[in-house]
């Protein structure tokens, strides 16, 4: 199997990314595909000691799309970009899966008009694995559509459906509809309306969900629109970060305090590993013909490692042909 990586998309591009690549060629024995400046790569590669074998292919290019240009320039002014040749490679057959951690908006458009949807998908959209206390959920989608429709967010849970099955191995995923109550009648018309088609699929629908119960993980995987979908994501991450931010300057109030942070210095390192997103890996973008996988602009090694790990799972496994089947 092998997975092309735009090698200069996201904030610690090229390094974190070519080494995140290079662990998990030796970690899962993957074939990896690096899209970039020849030069810059093969000199990371070389000063590090990075030995791909013979598995690595580098496609030259001195373009790279940034976070600040237009997304739609993937297709015409950045289409030779180090994301552009990324996306070509899997079109082309010759990766069978795209890693990119750069913008987010090029990379819907990529996959969206260039990859293309599978047939009958109105809207791709991103599902993020996030960590709950029991492990972990989707929550979807958090960031490729702002404006949807009842039927989107229909189908966004035949997708989620789809991919839980597939790729995280759970028999019969629970889908719940993020909503201001739990009550068939709460929300807006477009809510209300997206329950009702919800209720009547052929998934596992266990109604509305509040977003106070987001981080508990009361269900496998929640729909959403976009804009609603990466408000919440965000306001997950930062009360993490401040969270623990807190529980640091507990442990620094004093002598007792510091000698108790000792005692428990396991028990939140593993805490921290569980709401660590760099173990997940990225968001795949579902609905679209070939396996993408968005990861985080300011992934390290781990998390592009664990991207790839991702995509090659999704790759493996018949997503694409199940939500195609379930859109039937």
């Amino acid at each position: 199997m092998r997975i092309a990586v735009d090698a200069f998309g996201g904030d610690n591009a090229p390094f974190e990314i070519i080494k995140g690549a290079y662990l998990a060629n030796k970690e899962y024995g993957v074939d990896i595909t690096l899209t970039g400046n020849n030069d810059t790569i093969t000199e990371i590669i070389k000063d590090n000691g990075f030995d791909f074998s013979d598995s690595l292919v580098i496609v030259d290019t001195n373009d790279v799309i940034s976070m600040h240009d237009d997304p739609t320039s993937i297709l015409k002014t950045h289409k030779n970009s180090s994301m552009g040749l990324a996306f070509d490679e899997v079109v082309n057959d010759r990766a069978d899966a795209f890693v990119s951690a750069g913008s987010t908006g090029a990379i819907v458009v990529g996959g969206t008009l260039i990859v293309k949807r599978i047939k009958g998908v109105k809207r791709p959209a991103l599902g993020s694995m996030l960590p709950s206390p029991d492990g972990k959920y989707m929550l979807m989608d958090m960031g490729a559509n702002a404006d949807c429709r009842p039927e989107m967010l229909y189908q966004f849970g035949l997708m989620a459906d789809a991919y839980l099955k597939n790729v995280e191995n759970i028999e019969n995923p629970t889908i719940g509809l993020l909503n201001i109550g739990v009550e068939s009648t709460k929300g807006d018309q477009l809510h209300i309306e997206a329950y009702n088609l919800l209720k009547d699929a052929p998934i596992n629908f266990v109604g509305n969900v509040e977003s106070r119960e987001l981080p508990k993980g009361i269900c496998d995987a929640v729909i959403t629109d976009g804009f609603t979908g990466n408000i919440a994501l965000k306001l997950i991450e930062g009360t993490s970060i401040t969270l623990f931010k807190l529980i640091k300057n507990v442990y620094y109030k004093s002598l007792k305090n510091k000698i108790s942070a000792l005692m428990i210095k396991k028990d939140i390192s593993s805490l921290k590993r569980m709401m660590d997103s760099s173990e997940i890996g990225g968001a795949p973008l579902l609905g679209v013909q070939k396996p993408v996988i968005k990861a985080h602009g300011s992934s390290d090694a781990k998390a592009i490692k664990n991207a790839i790990k991702q995509a090659m799972i999704f790759a493996s496994n018949d997503v694409i042909g199940q939500i195609s089947e379930n859109l039937e």
